[in-house]
């Protein structure tokens, strides 16, 4: 039995006037998908415990069957794991972003104006996190450059309990009410002030004004975290599982949990990706003897974030045409029996740019049984429909993977 997951991040929205009151998961034309509905298990899972934050770490590490509350350490050491960052017990670690902040005087008064700074390529952001680690390195801290605007920030024997506010979900807010809060705050703030002054008139960021894009004037701290243990997922499963995806944070998870992480050129973790590359490579590897594989979509999520319908929509149809429809037909070929699980970790509405804990959208579809709950499309709303509700969404996968 072959195992693969189609995991679309932030998929899931709220209906839109602009689409006739339908979500982009209902308009989009997505045929692969709703066909494999009709003959396939559909339901609602919260996959954000109450409590918990909406974030993509805590929703997929639900998604891939470890229960949040207890191995839930924070997004940042997951994310530094991926970029080989040797973490010690007395680290903590922060997320660090390069943003584009508006340019009033006071830095209190600025407003987030796009929380990936123009999604900077990687090759300027790691010229910037460079020239900032000559300011703020010393014997505690350390920052460490990652892919186009994600960073990390760790500091040796740091204290957790900061309030920091991802800067995804101030998007065309003001950001003095959203600074950090605690016992460092003021180090931190110090810190996001310094980088501005020394941001901003740096030749990389004066290029990108030439050339109409957006600057990376400043760091953004935020996703506080402590070293993670996660559960090997052989162990667990007993299934030899890998991971696709094209951002530091899944990869990290696949990485603590042991699973091959499985490289695909010219991925990006947005709606220009490599979508098909995805697909083929995900059956290049179940075919060489893997069993399951968890192919992460960063796409949806970010159009969200950007308020960008017409790309998620587009995003969601990429996803229908060059990852399921190819999975299916490579799938059948194998002449084995398999499974797909298709969802979103969590929505990311369009209205609000931001992360909601509402249940989500889940297909089960098994070659070699009949569903029980069937829909006549996949959304929201036709999963509401069946009855099925799954409400500890970290028990999904002992139902995706039982037989």
């Amino acid at each position: 039995m072959k195992y693969v997951v189609v995991l679309g991040d932030g998929m899931a929205d709220f209906k839109l006037s602009e689409l006739g009151d339908k979500t982009p998961l209902e308009y989009a034309n997505k045929p692969n998908i709703d066909n494999l509905a009709k003959i396939s298990d559909v339901g609602l899972v919260k996959t954000v415990p109450e409590g918990l934050k909406p974030g993509s770490d805590i929703a997929n590490l639900s998604v891939l069957g470890y229960n949040p509350r207890y191995f839930y350490s924070g997004r940042s050491p997951l994310e530094a794991v991926s970029i080989g960052i040797d973490l010690k017990d007395t680290d903590i670690t922060y997320r660090c972003n390069l943003v584009t902040l508006s340019d009033e005087e006071n830095y209190e008064d600025k407003t987030m104006l796009d929380y990936s700074a123009g999604e900077i390529s990687t090759f300027e952001a790691r010229e910037l996190i460079h020239y900032l680690k000559k300011y703020f390195d010393d014997e505690d801290l350390e920052l460490f450059a990652g892919v186009s605007y994600r960073h990390c920030l760790v500091y040796n024997n740091g204290i957790l309990g900061h309030n920091l506010t991802p800067p995804h979900d101030i998007s065309d807010k003001p950001i003095k009410n959203y600074l950090p809060e605690g016992e460092l705050a003021d180090k931190f703030i110090y810190m996001m002030k310094e980088s501005y002054k020394l941001l901003k008139n740096h030749p990389v960021n004066l290029k990108r004004i030439a050339e109409g894009k957006k600057p990376a004037n400043s760091i953004w701290l935020w996703g506080e975290g402590s070293k993670p243990m996660l559960e090997n997922f052989h162990t667990k499963y007993g299934l030899k599982g890998g991971v696709i995806s094209a951002v530091d944070l899944i990869r990290g998870i696949g990485i603590l949990a042991d699973m091959k992480i499985i490289e695909v050129p010219n991925i990006t973790g947005n709606y220009d990706t490599n979508f098909l590359g995805k697909a083929n490579a995900a059956l290049e590897e179940l075919s060489k003897g893997l069993d399951f594989v968890y192919i992460h979509m960063e796409a949806p999520d970010e159009c969200g974030h950007q308020g960008n319908m017409k790309n998620k929509i587009y995003s969601i149809e990429q996803i229908d045409e060059k990852v399921v429809k190819v999975l299916v037909d490579g799938l059948n070929k194998m002449g084995e029996d398999y499974s797909i699980l298709i969802m979103p970790d969590h929505p990311t509405p369009i209205a609000i740019k931001t992360h909601t804990s509402d249940p989500v959208p889940f297909l089960i579809y098994k070659s070699n049984r009949l569903c029980k709950y069937p829909a006549p499309a996949y959304d929201e709303f036709n999963a509401k429909n069946t009855g099925l509700f799954i409400e500890q969404g970290y028990t999904l996968m002992d139902r995706f993977l039982k037989n």
